[in-house]
């Protein structure tokens, strides 16, 4: 194995480790939300789409798994999967152009799928999703999703000031 593919799973699954060290915490959705958020957009600048693509996938399946994601949001593994897939995505697409823009861009469509996602289950699949709970999956998806791309963007400057080698092609400037 080569030492990039060391880097990369090393770095991996810190920042996985990191998410789901928050999320078994028992914090309120708006501290584990924008730590996770910021897991996300970080992994996005440090170990790629594919990195922060699995991250995305495994902070769902594994909270629901250890009991911290509610039963009601079974139905709504995949499209918080696919909306941190689609957060990590747009943004690693659009950093080298406007970083802000990228969060702004990333949240937004997260956001927007997950919001959207509620109202499929709720009125055309007739799936039962507590109020509070299709609530959470919505407006507070895009201020997390914010918040956690704010702390991500100066994390990333954190660590550029301290001389960790953090890859030619993940530079944001």
């Amino acid at each position: 194995m080569n030492q990039n593919n060391v880097k990369f799973i090393t770095r991996t699954a810190i920042l996985l480790a990191i998410a789901l060290v928050f999320q078994m915490g028992g914090f309120p959705q708006m501290i584990t939300g924008p730590v996770v958020n910021t897991v996300l957009y970080v992994a996005a600048m440090l170990v790629g789409i594919s990195g922060g693509v699995i991250i995305g996938i495994f902070t769902p399946v594994i909270a629901f798994i250890r009991g911290i994601l509610p039963g009601v949001l079974a139905p709504m593994i995949p499209f918080i999967a696919a909306g941190n897939a689609v957060l990590v995505i747009i943004f690693a697409l659009l950093k080298k152009k406007n970083k802000i823009l990228a969060v702004v861009a990333a949240s937004a469509v997260k956001f927007l799928l997950l919001a959207g996602a509620v109202q499929l289950l709720l009125k055309v699949l007739s799936i039962k999703i507590p109020g509070k709970v299709a609530q959470a999956m919505s407006f507070p998806q895009l201020v997390t999703a914010l918040i956690g791309g704010i702390i991500a963007l100066l994390v990333y400057k954190g660590l550029e000031a301290t001389n960790l080698d953090l890859g030619q092609e993940n530079k944001l400037n």
